[in-house]
């Protein structure tokens, strides 16, 4: 199977600080991967050269076998991203919010996309509210639809259930299941919910000090590691100094 996403040898310094370390994984076709790690691990900072936001010191990120440096504008429209720490525009209604992000991707007929979303996303109470006024869930959903406003083929998610209540938590999951089945998406997920990794991703990498120490699917990282759980796994991981296995 062709990856849709090859990362190879990225590395990203800030002066003298080497914030990733020469890291390389690929992300399949209908594939979610997990890439785990404490705090300062470098996930964020390895997104943001997903994104192109953040220029690589070294080393190449290529979507659909094209190197994002080089054909930015082309891959950023097959790319998209949610966070809870970037907000939607708070004084535009979540459908003006959409409207603006799916003029911005071009996107052909935009009104059966938005309503496509409101659909599965259950929008239809918050579409015409001041995002800025939407509780945390609500915000969630509305930026979830954004960042799929222009049906991308890899969706990059930097802690996308972080702060939710359970029920809201579980509906996000269950969403990302079904979409991912019906549009064969290929999903980075970076998050500290053990429980949502060990349901959402069948691989696994975990990233400490801005590499990668380890990696495979949840059930063998257990056991590999002579743990309970996919959180133990990953507290021995965090709290070693310099021993990975």
């Amino acid at each position: 199977m062709k990856p849709i996403v090859e990362v190879k040898n990225l590395r990203k310094n800030y002066g003298e600080k080497e914030a990733v370390k020469s890291i390389s994984f690929k992300i399949n076709e209908n594939e979610i991967l997990g890439l785990l790690g404490p705090n300062g691990s470098g996930k964020t900072t390895t997104i943001g050269m997903m994104l192109g936001l953040l220029k690589p010191t070294s080393g190449d990120i290529l979507i659909e076998g094209k190197k994002i440096e080089e054909n930015r504008i082309e891959i950023l429209k097959k790319i998209n991203f949610i966070s809870p720490y970037i907000e939607l525009p708070k004084k535009l209604t979540v459908k003006q919010n959409l409207i603006v992000f799916g003029k911005l991707y071009k996107i052909n007929k935009l009104d059966e996309r938005i309503d496509y979303l409101t659909s599965k996303l259950r929008l239809e109470d918050i579409l015409n509210r001041i995002t800025g006024e939407l509780s945390s869930g609500q915000k969630n959903r509305a930026s979830l639809a954004k960042s799929l406003i222009n049906d991308p083929k890899v969706l990059l998610l930097d802690e996308p259930t972080a702060s939710l209540d359970p029920e809201i938590g579980d509906f996000i999951r269950s969403f990302l299941e079904k979409y991912k089945k019906e549009k064969k998406i290929s999903i980075l997920l970076a998050s500290h919910n053990m429980n949502e990794v060990t349901r959402l991703c069948k691989s696994i990498l975990m990233m400490k000090d801005g590499k990668l120490i380890d990696s495979g699917n949840p059930e063998m990282l257990i056991q590999k590691h002579g743990r309970k759980n996919l959180e133990e796994v990953f507290l021995k991981l965090s709290r070693s100094k310099n021993e990975y296995n």
